[in-house]
């Protein structure tokens, strides 16, 4: 395989499919990330979000397709220059020995190479710091609440000072506070010219607080747009098998959607445009 021509995209994916077991979990997903901004994965449980994460990321191989990342194919980069391109948050991190909190967030330095190392302290503190987890650091891991464990998780991958981000429900375990400003750091991040992708469950931050949403059903890439687009088109609806009312946000200028239940009538798909 060559190089994927350079587009100004940082990662680009072609054609990428998945089968595990039998089944297909993405079928031919085509899409480009830029820096500066924050995607959303959004989609039903079941629609491929985190087999996508893990094939941008490298961490999964598909089965037909590629990924390149600034034009170059994923399979090409060592795992040590990878971890210094990109960082990855997982759905689940699970660490049985005794860590404290800093020991964490520290790992998320090791990928660096020695001339960056004598940043390692004032990194650290700053990634704690911004994930309101200063407090946690003499703390050990295993003691920690589900949300002190993600926002410490998400200190390691800050720490790491890689220009590309991968988040795997970085919310999902968050009180409300904490979400948004998960969010607001990602935010903050894509600002300074990075890039982010993030798989999220709750529909409302995703829209107002991403640049563009990325939609999967059954596997498949069905929107990838700015989020009044997504929200007034209908997708969502589709995507998740529920009717959505859709309105205005009363302090952004970003869609707000309220769930009518499930709804007895079949709800089709939109018209492509």
């Amino acid at each position: 395989m060559g190089m994927i021509e350079p587009t100004g995209a940082v990662v680009t994916s072609a054609g990428v499919t998945v089968r595990r077991g039998g089944r297909l979990l993405l079928d031919d997903v085509s899409l480009e990330l830029h820096p500066g901004e924050v995607v959303a994965l959004v989609g039903a449980n079941g629609a491929g979000k985190s087999t996508l994460l893990g094939v941008l990321a490298g961490d999964i191989a598909p089965d037909a397709g590629r990924v390149c990342l600034h034009g170059r194919d994923l399979a090409s980069i060592s795992p040590r220059e990878l971890a210094r391109m990109r960082a990855v948050l997982p759905q689940h991190t699970i660490l049985q020995f005794g860590f404290t909190g800093r020991e964490v967030v520290e790992m998320g330095r090791h990928p660096l190479p020695a001339s960056r190392r004598d940043e390692d302290e004032r990194v650290i503190e700053r990634s704690m710091a911004a994930t309101e987890a200063s407090h946690l650091a003499e703390r050990r891991y295993p003691t920690m609440s589900g949300g002190e464990q993600m926002r410490m998780s998400m200190s390691r991958v800050l720490a790491q000072e890689a220009p590309l981000l991968f988040l795997d429900e970085p919310t999902a375990s968050l009180d409300i506070r904490h979400q948004h400003m998960v969010m607001e750091v990602a935010q903050a991040f894509a600002r300074d010219g990075a890039t982010v992708l993030c798989i999220l469950h709750d529909l409302n931050l995703a829209l107002s607080h991403a640049d563009r949403l990325a939609v999967l059903a059954d596997g498949r890439l069905i929107a990838f747009d700015a989020p009044w687009p997504v929200a007034r088109s209908g997708i969502l609806e589709h995507a998740f098998g529920c009717p959505m009312h859709v309105m205005e946000h009363p302090h952004r200028d970003a869609p707000l959607v309220i769930a009518l239940g499930t709804g007895d009538e079949r709800i089709d798909a939109p018209e492509r445009r």
